[in-house]
């Protein structure tokens, strides 16, 4: 079951809420390695490279704004430091290494679109939840919302990126397929072992 409509609805435990802080305290940095990686492979495709340095800012941007939630989830510096996380919810930043690797710039472009769309409706829906339910300031619920906006220049250098894959033949629609399927099967694992927590 995902975690996101619990929090719209109020019924996400205090426990889930800190864990979901805990666990993205590890995930934004493997990300942001993962697409700086992404950028530095693409160099030869300007649309990929400039594609993958905008999500890499804005995990950037993520981290800094993810303190004020885990602040009002009670997450100390101590909390952090003794927080074992969970291999569902690691799943994501570790499979997404793979297609940083060895996908071809265009492939990896069109497959992290369709999962950043689905990270964003969740988000959306979460700092909704946030603020009416549990009274959550607009400060700590500034990371969902970061993810939850639209990002126009992201869809455009997405577009770009895709289309020169498919005039030189280098897109494979095949691969694509898989690299998102496992994406958003590892997206999905997240938040059911979110909601599998006490």
């Amino acid at each position: 079951m995902p975690w996101s409509p619990l929090a719209a609805g109020g019924r996400a435990s205090p426990g889930t809420l800190a864990a979901l802080a805990l666990e993205q305290h590890r995930v934004i940095p493997a990300d942001r390695r993962a697409f700086r990686h992404l950028a530095q492979r693409a160099s030869g495709e300007p649309a990929a490279a400039g594609f993958f340095a905008m999500p890499a800012e804005g995990e950037e941007l993520a981290a800094a704004r993810l303190g004020a939630f885990a602040e009002a989830c009670d997450v100390d510096d101590g909390r952090m430091r003794a927080y074992e996380p969970l291999a569902g919810c690691q799943a994501y930043p570790a499979y997404i290494s793979w297609p940083a690797l060895d996908a071809a710039p265009a492939d990896a472009v069109l497959a992290v679109t369709a999962d950043f769309a689905t990270w964003g409706t969740y988000c959306a829906t979460i700092a909704q939840g946030l603020r009416t339910h549990y009274g959550f300031s607009d400060e700590a619920c500034a990371f969902f919302d970061l993810f939850a906006a639209p990002v126009p220049a992201l869809d455009e250098q997405a577009e770009a990126a895709v289309q020169a894959g498919l005039e030189s033949g280098r897109l494979d629609e095949k691969r694509v397929y898989t690299y998102d399927r496992l994406l958003q099967a590892c997206e999905e694992m997240f938040w059911t072992s979110l909601t599998a927590r006490p």
